[in-house]
């Protein structure tokens, strides 16, 4: 069988609310340095293996139920709710003195890794630090934590929960990945509040004011030097805020050799996503809210949400469960992952509807999974409501059927095509006991499925001769 792959332009924004021009998209989208260094390839091939993760956005921003880090910043206009602030400032003040109120006594990560696992996640992705600047673990830069005196969650035994979540996930087989905001609005080496902050980026002229920078640069350094120094072994180093890097303009060039290679040191074969910012250093590529329309000739992640919002909101309205394993067969059938962020209360736990759709998930795994994991793409990739992937050893071929309803409950004929040269030796329907009608003409296959009550989507599993 031959692989073909199509290099697809799309539209990419940070989780975050950051967005591109043309020029940036084309930019994104062209250009990959592969990794160079055999262990970072290994650690790439293996969480391409994995297919889907969990992406956790939290803070002492759930405490309000607003988008995460966001209405602090005067660049766009977000509805910030007059009992938060009168004005920006006494906004921005109240925020930070969530700080005193955030006490996530049901927090247990346990929980989560549980539904997670059972869910067929393989990874996580959680936020260490956002970009208002806390932190949600515990660093010694800044006392704007989750571990600090100020914070009432301090006195808990499981206080720094990022160590409680990288811990737990890991124990339980997932591969470990550290979110880090590069921008830092807390810090008076990035938002200097001599000046008012006018948009996302540094509030000053770095060249003007290099000194002040250079501490900035150094204080980034030693966050992420703890992040991978002190709490286990971590996979995957995910970096957000794009505006952070090198530009004729208002330089903000945080030295990412320096700190890639301090990352590589302390963790070797450690994946770098220095998201947006293409070169040596962007491991992977992330859409966000989106799928490709074709596969990509990179590796590539979309982070997508389960609710509306990243971060967590009240009441916020939950994509179904057929929506959710749909999405995962369209992005691992064009060759990607699938990041799929719930947030957490400011209690420290999922809505119940999320572990809903966790046990939905789940249970569509347990028929349905050994076609989802250590999969490639194959072409036609997609065709009507039919999507491929392959084994790594081009010996099985699994279609995937979205069902017009939430159970099959009629009898199917699916008509689809294989690759050429691709003769099929034994067929079956994953979760289907019964026997099977089909046969193969040229590239076509037909398959005879009496009614069924399979969920969501089928899977016919192909094998070769």
């Amino acid at each position: 069988m031959k692989l073909t792959i199509v290099l697809s332009v799309l539209s990419m924004a940070c989780c975050t609310g950051y967005s591109f021009g043309q020029q940036q998209i084309h930019e994104t989208s062209a250009g990959y340095d592969k990794p160079t260094e055999a262990l970072v390839n290994e650690n790439l091939d293996q969480w391409q293996d994995l297919k889907f993760g969990l992406f956790m956005h939290w803070g002492t921003y759930s405490q309000w139920g607003v988008i995460e880090s966001w209405t602090l910043c005067p660049e766009d206009w977000i509805d910030r709710k007059p009992e938060h602030g009168k004005t920006y400032f006494d906004y921005v003040t109240n925020y930070e003195n969530l700080q005193k109120t955030f006490n996530p006594t049901d927090f247990n990560p346990k929980k989560w890794a549980d539904a997670a696992k059972a869910a067929g996640m393989k990874y996580v992705v959680f936020t260490t630090k956002h970009h208002d600047g806390f932190a949600m673990y515990d660093t010694k830069e800044s006392d704007y934590k989750i571990t600090s005196p100020n914070t009432p969650f301090s006195s808990n035994p499981k206080a720094d929960v990022t160590k409680e979540i990288f811990n737990t996930f890991r124990t339980d087989g997932f591969k470990i990945g550290a979110y880090f905001s590069k921008p830092d609005w807390h810090s008076d080496y990035y938002w200097w509040r001599y000046f008012p902050p006018k948009d996302r980026n540094v509030n000053y002229e770095t060249k003007k004011y290099p000194e002040r920078w250079e501490k900035f640069k150094n204080f980034t350094y030693n966050q992420i030097n703890e992040l991978t120094s002190n709490y286990g072994k971590v996979d995957i180093l995910w970096l957000d805020g794009g505006q952070v890097r090198p530009s004729e303009t208002n330089n903000q060039d945080i030295d990412m050799d320096r700190i890639g290679g301090m990352a590589r040191k302390n963790q070797p074969g450690i994946i770098v996503v220095d998201r947006t910012v293409p070169g040596k250093w962007e491991n992977y590529v992330t859409p966000e809210q989106a799928i490709p329309e074709r596969p990509l000739d990179k590796p590539w992640e979309s982070c997508i949400t389960m609710g509306d919002s990243f971060s967590y909101v009240p009441n916020d309205k939950y994509k179904s469960s057929k929506t959710i394993v749909e999405t995962l067969i369209r992005i691992i059938s064009r060759g990607g992952n699938y990041l799929l962020n719930i947030a957490p209360g400011p209690k420290g736990d999922f809505d119940q509807v999320a572990y809903d759709r966790l046990k939905d998930l789940a249970d569509w795994m347990k028929i349905n999974g050994s076609a989802v994991f250590a999969t490639r793409t194959i072409a036609p990739f997609h065709q009507g409501d039919y999507y491929y992937t392959r084994s790594k050893d081009n010996k099985e071929i699994n279609v995937f059927h979205l069902s017009e309803g939430d159970v099959y409950q009629k009898p199917v004929e699916y008509v689809f095509e294989v690759p050429e040269n691709f003769k099929v030796g034994q067929l079956h329907i994953l979760g289907h006991k019964g026997k099977l009608k089909w046969s193969q003409q040229g590239n076509q296959v037909h398959v005879q499925r009496p009614a069924t009550d399979l969920k969501y989507a089928a899977t016919i599993q192909l094998h070769s001769k």
